[in-house]
């Protein structure tokens, strides 16, 4: 088995790979991704496979090949106060990366069939928001999940700017998802073996286009023997924010703007962390390869046959006389989390700071 892109050796250095393929283009899709490190999502005992190019699948637990989410993340036009369903919502990194982009006036709702992975879900978000320094550079909209068959979906249920359903859709079922969509929406979801995209023009009015060539394995149908009566789904009500929680997106929104002047005062860019570049390992592909893992298949891209083996070679020798010239630029300092630090720094009640904080504690 290969995968579509080089193995990393950490999430940033996944994320280079997914940009030199060009499965990530945009920079609001980069920085999501470098936000949440992918390995947090993984069980202990299998994050050796997290910055690989391929699915993780442990009894209920389930997680896409990273290429697979960067196309969806790109498909989905992502912009903030957004609502978003993710029918399917598994462990919640995907739903997580959205809610960086959605922001705190957006909407973030997700449906998943186990409750096991519900819980699991809710563990690892919680993990984020107490433990990230990344969590602090956004305004995140937080998901909500559901347990239930997305099947189900209430009738009356509100519709939605963007849906995301992460396992097979049969034919029959392309009406009930289109429905779910606003005008002007757009869904991404595996129809007929293809990544596809459909975008809502009107009332009745659809475009579609296909992505990449995808094998899910096929949504579970409703199974009503028990009781012969549809369970229905019941999303969670698109509720206004409460006063306090405004307060606080509007401080900790000023005290970012504080950094930023100062920081511009100091430095004339208004950088507060500058982007760190790391070197990374040549490697030229040839690939027309399928990639197979648990019911879950991907085409990788395939690269140009005509690259020089002895130019690679020649870039490697280069690169590595540069590490051995420099190799204290290959280590830099941790970035410093102004934000905790202002917050902190406040002559406020501690539990006022720690509400700002989200009551993060390290």
């Amino acid at each position: 088995m290969g995968g579509a892109v080089s193995a990393g050796e950490d999430n940033d250095e996944l994320i280079d790979n997914l940009k030199e393929a060009q499965y990530i283009r945009t920079e609001l899709v980069e920085q999501a991704f470098r936000a949440i490190d992918r390995a947090d999502y993984y069980l202990e005992e299998f994050k050796d496979n997290a910055y690989k190019d391929l699915a993780w699948k442990h009894g209920n637990i389930h997680l896409s090949a990273p290429c697979i989410y960067s196309e969806v993340m790109e498909a989905l036009d992502l912009q903030p106060g957004l609502s978003f369903l993710n029918l399917g919502s598994g462990t919640g990194y995907l739903s997580s990366m959205v809610g960086l982009i959605l922001g705190p006036f957006g909407v973030n709702h997700g449906v998943e069939l186990h409750s096991d992975v519900i819980e699991y879900a809710k563990q690892k978000l919680d993990f984020f928001i107490k433990t990230s320094d990344s969590f602090d550079k956004f305004e995140f909209c937080e998901p909500s999940f559901v347990t239930g068959n997305c099947l189900e979906i209430s009738p009356d249920c509100t519709q939605y700017d963007r849906v995301y359903c992460g396992a097979g859709v049969q034919k029959e079922h392309e009406d009930y998802m289109k429905n779910l969509l606003k005008v002007g929406g757009i869904l991404v979801m595996p129809l007929e073996e293809k990544l596809t995209k459909i975008t809502r023009t009107g009332p009745s009015a659809w475009e579609t286009k296909k992505i990449l060539a995808v094998s899910f394995a096929p949504l579970i149908q409703p199974n009503h023997a028990d009781s012969g009566k549809s369970r229905l789904v019941h999303l969670p009500p698109v509720a206004v924010r409460s006063l306090q929680d405004l307060a606080r997106i509007a401080i900790r929104g000023t005290i970012k703007k504080i950094i930023h002047q100062e920081t511009m005062g100091k430095t004339g860019n208004g950088l507060k962390n500058p982007p760190r570049f790391k070197r990374r390992r040549v490697r030229r592909r040839r690939m027309e390869t399928i990639v197979f893992l648990d019911k879950e298949v991907f085409a990788s891209r395939i690269s140009n046959p005509s690259d020089d083996n002895n130019n690679s070679e020649d870039i490697e020798e280069e690169r590595q006389e540069e590490e051995e010239t420099k190799p204290s630029e290959l280590k830099p300092d941790p970035p410093v989390n102004f934000l905790r630090e202002k917050v902190l720094s406040l002559p406020l009640p501690d539990p006022l700071k720690y509400y700002l904080l989200y009551y993060r504690e390290k």
